[in-house]
């Protein structure tokens, strides 16, 4: 019987993978299902050690308002243990999170302001700033900081490290694990590496992230960011809860493979979980030449289903973009008969007279914006045209004064259909991105044109 709801923190079982690794995996895996928890994610965990923290050392002080930019597990925690302790909670989080998260944190009374993803993190619209500046105005507030916030980690450390050591009687040989803050993984495996040295902790990331070739270079590489639909995994930048000492290996997934395998969780294995769990289930499968006969692998199930019903277990959704395997023409197939050539760009701080010489010189009706190696808005001739005949002084002026929003992100599988039906005529052009080659494309609806005639 438990006092109240924070009790039944932890404690989650672990339940062994059979039919997705039959005859693919040689080692046995299982998987640590923390949807078990209170808040149907890991999350609650760090959570309530957060809380905990920082009402011993006086930071959250009685009736005071919790603030945290989350991606909604974080938030849906922190939430939860707020109801039962008496504080307020404002949450920041991006639009590229699925309604469902949005929903559940507003179910339990915190307040959540929406802001955009495809911004740098100090850009004062990104919801890292909003959340900063919401603390800094916010009579006796309190920000969680989880990216940054060591109590994250010693959560791990303390109770799912140990969970997993005792769970498996000591014969665990290989963690895996999505990264996004790194608490869990870096928490876990620290204690799990002090147990037995010789386990492998090994990290999923996302195409789109600087995780895996800052883990293998040293190099912080602002052209490693792209947009990417993957959920709780992967960063812009490097929290402090990321110890790369601990972890041995990043394998990167793509959002379409991480989506296929979160379906394929729940029907092959009857296990409802969330999008992060897919992203590391199809790492594992990625890396199954790792794993030998006799091994134990225990990979994380972070969070439940039912936070993507609107996403990855929405078929419309699926379809829109190009994840549901389907007969026809792919990007890929454009890509393989050269009808398309790798994307070239113009800067932020161009001029308007170079944006239209690039543009002429290849024959192009539109083309990207970057800033820092970030895509952050595009131009078309009809813009630029638009624009010099109302004032021709422009052609001084640098091109983010009358870029347009950046053209959406697909990746190299996408089907032609599903190409199609994102060309609309605010956006006339689709990125399409070869993650495996580290080549970015430009389809427009002509390449299409092309491939059907």
């Amino acid at each position: 019987m438990c006092d109240n709801i924070l009790e039944a923190i932890g404690h989650t079982p672990m339940v062994r993978i059979n039919a997705l690794t039959k005859g693919v995996i040689a080692a046995t895996v299982l998987a640590k299902v923390e949807t078990f928890n209170p808040g149907n994610s890991i999350k609650d965990r760090m959570a309530l050690k957060m809380i905990e923290d920082a009402e011993r050392d006086g930071r959250l002080k009685p009736g005071g308002t919790i603030i945290e930019g989350t991606s909604g597990n974080t938030g849906m925690g922190l939430a939860i243990a707020a109801v039962v302790k008496g504080y307020k909670c404002i949450f920041t989080t991006t639009d590229k999170q699925s309604k469902e998260k949005v929903d559940a944190l507003q179910a339990l009374g915190a307040e959540v302001i929406v802001c955009p993803t495809n911004v740098e993190p100090e850009d004062p619209r990104s919801y890292y700033s909003v959340s900063s500046r919401l603390e800094r105005d916010t009579p006796n507030s309190w920000k969680a900081n989880q990216y940054d916030n060591v109590s994250n980690s010693q959560a791990h450390y303390e109770q799912t490290g140990p969970e997993i050591w005792d769970q498996t009687e000591g014969r665990i040989t290989h963690l895996v694990s999505g990264v996004g803050t790194g608490g869990t993984i870096c928490g876990a495996g620290r204690f799990l590496k002090e147990k037995n040295p010789k386990i492998q902790v090994l990290g999923i990331d996302t195409y789109g992230s600087v995780f895996k070739k800052y883990k293998e270079t040293g190099i912080f590489d602002k052209n490693e960011i792209y947009p990417y639909v993957t959920e709780g995994i992967g960063e812009d930048f490097l929290p402090q809860n990321v110890d790369f000492s601990v972890i041995d290996h990043f394998e990167k997934v793509t959002d379409k493979d991480a989506a296929v395998m979160t379906r394929r969780i729940s029907r092959e294995e009857g296990i409802f979980a969330g999008n992060s769990a897919g992203s590391a289930m199809a790492g594992l499968m990625q890396m199954k030449a790792r794993f030998k006969a006799g091994d134990l692998v225990v990979v994380i199930f972070h969070d439940h289903g039912t936070r993507y019903l609107g996403k990855m277990f929405n078929n419309d959704w699926m379809r829109k973009m190009g994840y549901l395997d389907k007969s026809g023409l792919t990007a890929r197939d454009l890509v393989t008969a050269k009808k398309t050539v790798p994307m070239l760009f113009i800067e932020t701080t161009d001029t308007v007279a170079q944006a239209v010489h690039v543009m002429t010189e290849h024959d192009f009706s539109q083309i990207p914006v970057m800033q820092a190696g970030r895509l952050v808005g595009s131009i078309n001739e009809g813009r630029l045209y638009g624009a010099l005949v109302k004032d021709p002084a422009l052609r001084t002026q640098p091109v983010s004064s009358i870029m347009q929003s950046a053209f959406p992100f697909a990746d190299i599988s996408t089907g032609i259909d599903a190409l199609a039906s994102m060309l609309t005529a605010d956006n006339p052009a689709v990125l399409v991105r070869d993650f495996k080659s580290d080549e970015t494309y430009v389809i427009t609806r002509s390449d299409i044109v092309r491939a059907l005639g």
